[in-house]
């Protein structure tokens, strides 16, 4: 009788046994997962449709625009810079020629070609885009 129970006991342990071992889904050897390489979701693997590919064309271009206008800009810049320090030493080279009681009428227009430049220079120095 004992044998009988102990018999029945294995059998019921071996059904639960197979009973879960069903229930839980097998993995296909051939498709391990690489935890090297982070998973994505089915929509961040699509391509994009075609009105977000030309949406996405124009932000490039857009971007690639304000690039080349900041890179014009930036030479522009530049090149003010190198005529502001120009007139700013003929100013002085003028100055030093002149006595302390008489300024030439062509210094002061320097002066003022001088202020115009570096104005606008600090204006194209605002104007730059990110």
């Amino acid at each position: 009788m004992r044998s009988l129970q102990w018999i029945g006991c294995a059998t019921t342990i071996s059904l639960a046994i197979l009973t879960i071992d069903a229930a839980q889904p097998q993995q296909d050897p051939s498709s391990t997962v690489n935890r090297d390489v982070p998973w994505l979701p089915p929509d961040a693997i699509r391509l994009p449709d075609k009105k977000s590919q030309i949406e996405m064309q124009e932000q490039k271009s857009k971007k690639q625009s304000y690039e080349i206008a900041n890179a014009a800009r930036n030479k522009q810049i530049a090149d003010d810079a190198a005529r502001l320090l120009q007139l700013a030493t003929e100013l002085k080279a003028e100055v030093d020629k002149t006595n302390k009681e008489t300024l030439s009428l062509n210094i002061i227009r320097k002066a003022d070609m001088i202020e115009k430049l570096a104005h606008g220079v600090k204006e194209k120095m605002k104007l730059t885009v990110f």
